[in-house]
Formats: structure tokens, C-alpha cells, sequence
């Protein structure tokens, strides 16, 4: 699709351009986003001003400046809607190699554009100029994450504490202010930096803190050189904002005391960092890569006599003396707290009169343990007894049984026998008689023949 253009006489806006180019270098906003933004509000004036419906679009000259307004139609046969379309004949009166289809700029000068075109530039370049610094100071403070900064308390009434940061306002809210502090305005205060969030209407908001561990860590790297140079390594800090703070650094150079530089000649440089932090107390140890000299050190100033760790678990059994108990815990149980946030390990603390009656009561209990078992055990040869006796008992019941039984059915069988042995002598006492009677009749009968 090709596009010409019919121009005509220019909006001179040469005094514009100059005025782009000095906020450029004041202020970095940069002239081309400016004048995009121009373009696109001078065609919504158009419109807006005049009622038109026409596709218009406006451009401006980065070098002069002149300004030129278009109606963008396309090209066709038969005009239905003349805001929008032209016909090929006027469409090549103003260009030959436009066709059916192209697009035909064609140049407006609507009378007094001139004067609203000035005002809309003027309003688009005050909120350009209110976004871009908006922008520069987001970019600017973001870069500044996790650093410190210093500022002046504008605002302090025992909630929020605002401070002045020059072009921008630190904002600290009660949970990252120390506890034990009190603020006042004109105050200096150096705080840090923890996020960079856009407000309500876009401009920037810095959100600070000095209860954050963070701040701890960023003093230790202002005011001890081998830690910033990387000499020294702050491995972890873990912290109770305005009480005790707990710091583990480590050297892998041999000949270097990362403790001793830390602390300073006379505690010197670990001062600094602790009237900073109004009078919070600070135990620097030294790291240690097997776990239970690092538990060690972190329970320090208690004393401590056994560490039993477990890997897995990554859970620590200490045992103290009885009279450093309450120092390995704390003050409501701080000391063990922040030791165990340095390490990331769980830790159980037991003195030594503790860890003995527990073991103590472990043996008692194994015993015990013991003993039901051995219990448990007669209890099963007990029974085991029982149910064999009864299993024989049963099994000389059910032969006894089975011979009952069998002499029962013997004695059945026996007179089933005498019963029939009984009828057969009947039968044969009865077969017998008639013989018996035949033969005494044939005895008598020959008797009496011979006489």
C-alpha cells in the first residue's frame, strides 16, 4: 500500500524545538519521546476541537519543527464515506502513482490551529517533563537498592518517619525503625535502602530502614576496608534492632585475624558502627565451616563444653556449665536466638547436671525397657507352656475319645454279632424240631411194626 502526500503551509514550532533541545541537557528528557507525545495529543485536539471523524495524523520536524496536519483517505472507486475515502481522479490530482487501495495524505490548516496546537504542547510537555523525571528518579534510586543513604527527618510524630533525600522522600515505616530510638525533625539519620516503589500517581517512593540486618551488614562494609576490598567475608549477621547483634566473618587468608580487624585498635572501628546504631551491642565471631565450633563461637560469651550435631536434622545438643546456662540462653532466650538465626541451625541448650539426669533417666528407661521386654518374652515361653499342655491335653482327650469310640463300636459289633449268632441257633432250633418229631414218629411207627 503506498502513501502521498499534499503539503501545504507548516505550523512553524521552530522555538519549540529549541526549548526540547535545553530541557534535553537540563534535565535528560530525551527530545524525540517528547515530541511523539505531541504528535499523538495534537491529533486528539483535532479532533476534539473541530468534531471531525477523519483519520488524521499530525508530524513534527525534530530539526525545524514545522508541523503538518493530514487527513489519511484511501483511495477508491465509488466514494461512500467522503471523511474516510477519496476517488482515484481527485486522489491523482494530487499524486499519478496513487491506485486504488493507497493512502492519500491530504495537508489541513484549520483556522487557529496554530494557538490550540501551542496549548497542547504545552500541557504535554509539562506532564512529559513531570513523567521523565519521575522515571530518571525511579531508575536512579532503583540502582541504589540495598545501599545506604543519608537524609533529613522531615516528619516524625511516633508513626512513619519521612526523610528528605534530596530529589526524592525516604519513607520508614514503624517495623524498620529500631525500637529504642527516638526521632526528631532536622535530624540526620543514614538508613537503608530496601525498595523503590511507585506512588499513587506514579512518582517515586523509597522505602528505608535501620532495623534491617542488611544495615548492619552495609556498616560493617563502610567502616572495615578488608570487607569491602573482599579480604575479610561477612558470611552471616542475624539481629534484634536496638539490642544485640550477632556478626560471623570469615578470612581464607591464614595471616589475617578476621575478628581482630573487625573489632579494630581499642574497638575503634567496631565503636563507629555501634554509636551509629545507638549503642547497640555487637559479638563478631569467626566463621567456621564444622558446624559445632561455629555453634561454639555463636553462643559466645557462654561457654560451652559439647556439641552433638546432627547433619541431617541440621540440629545442634549443647551442653553448657550450670552456671553459664542463663548466659547461653539470654535475656528471654536472645542469646540462643540469634545464634541460632547466624547458623541456620536448631539448637537445644542443656547444662551439665540436665544433660546427666537426662541420660540418667534415658538409661532408667532403656532398662525398664529392657526388663518389659525380658517380661514379654517369659510372658511368650509362659504361654507358649500353656498351649502346648493344652494341645497335649486336648490331644489325649480327643484319643481317649477316639478308644472310647472305637471300644463302643467293639461292643456294638460284638452284640450285633451274639444277636445274630442268638437267631440263627432259633432258626436252626426251629428247623431242627420237625425233624426231630418226624423221627421220633418213625421210631414209634417201627416199634410198633416188630411187635
Amino acid at each position: 500500500m503506498k502513501k502521498a502526500k499534499a503539503n501545504g503551509p507548516a505550523i512553524d514550532s521552530k522555538e519549540l524545538i529549541e526549548a526540547l533541545e535545553e530541557l534535553e541537557k537540563e534535565r535528560g528528557i530525551k527530545k524525540d519521546i517528547i515530541l511523539e507525545s505531541i504528535e499523538t495529543a495534537l491529533v486528539t485536539a483535532y479532533k476534539r476541537n473541530f468534531e471531525s471523524s477523519e483519520n488524521v495524523k499530525v508530524t513534527m520536524d525534530g530539526q525545524t519543527g514545522e508541523t503538518h496536519v493530514y487527513a489519511e483517505k484511501e483511495v477508491v472507486e465509488i466514494v461512500e464515506n467522503p471523511n474516510l475515502q477519496i476517488n482515484l481522479a481527485d486522489a491523482q490530482k494530487l499524486s499519478k502513482k496513487l491506485a486504488i487501495g493507497d493512502i492519500a495524505e491530504i495537508e489541513i490548516v484549520p483556522k487557529n490551529f496554530g494557538r490550540i496546537a501551542a496549548q497542547t504542547a504545552k500541557q504535554v510537555i509539562v506532564q512529559k517533563i513531570r513523567e521523565e523525571s519521575r522515571n530518571i528518579l525511579f531508575e536512579a534510586f532503583n540502582d541504589r537498592k540495598g545501599e545506604i543513604v543519608s537524609g533529613i527527618v522531615q516528619k516524625a510524630d511516633g508513626g512513619v518517619v519521612v526523610l528528605d533525600l534530596g530529589r526524592l522522600e525516604g519513607v520508614m515505616t514503624v517495623r524498620e525503625q529500631i525500637p529504642t530510638e527516638k526521632y526528631h525533625v532536622n535530624d540526620k539519620l543514614r538508613a537503608y535502602v530496601v525498595d523503590v516503589e511507585r506512588g499513587a500517581k506514579g512518582s517515586p517512593q523509597v522505602l528505608v530502614s535501620r532495623a534491617c540486618s542488611d544495615f548492619v551488614r552495609k556498616l560493617f562494609e563502610l567502616e572495615i576496608p578488608e570487607i569491602y576490598e573482599g579480604v575479610i567475608e561477612l558470611k552471616s549477621v542475624s539481629r534484634d534492632p536496638g539490642s544485640r547483634s550477632k556478626v560471623a566473618v570469615y578470612s581464607p587468608n591464614e595471616n589475617i585475624d578476621p575478628v581482630g580487624s573487625c573489632v579494630g585498635q581499642k574497638g575503634i572501628r567496631i565503636q563507629n558502627i555501634i554509636n551509629e546504631l545507638s549503642g547497640e551491642k555487637i559479638d563478631v565471631i569467626e566463621w567456621n565451616p564444622d558446624p559445632a565450633i561455629y555453634i561454639s563461637s555463636a553462643l559466645l560469651p557462654a561457654q560451652v563444653m559439647a556439641v552433638d550435631v546432627h547433619e541431617e536434622e541440621k540440629f545442634a545438643q549443647v551442653i553448657v556449665p550450670d552456671d553459664q546456662l542463663s548466659l547461653a540462653i539470654g535475656k528471654a532466650g536472645q542469646n540462643a536466638r540469634l545464634a541460632a538465626k547466624l547458623t541456620t541451625w536448631k539448637i537445644d541448650i542443656k547444662s551439665e547436671s540436665q544433660f546427666r539426669e537426662m541420660m540418667q533417666k534415658a538409661q532408667e528407661e532403656a532398662e525398664k525397657a529392657e526388663q518389659v521386654q525380658e517380661e514379654m518374652e517369659n510372658e511368650e515361653v509362659t504361654q507358649e507352656t500353656v498351649e502346648e499342655k493344652a494341645t497335649k491335653k486336648t490331644t489325649k482327650k480327643s484319643t481317649k475319645k477316639a478308644e472310647e469310640s472305637e471300644t463302643v463300636e467293639q461292643v456294638q459289633e460284638e452284640k450285633k454279632k451274639t444277636r445274630k449268632t442268638k437267631k440263627e441257633d432259633v432258626e436252626d432250633e426251629v428247623e431242627e424240631k420237625p425233624k426231630k418229631t418226624r423221627a421220633k414218629k418213625t421210631k414209634e411207627e417201627s416199634t410198633e411194626e416188630k411187635k
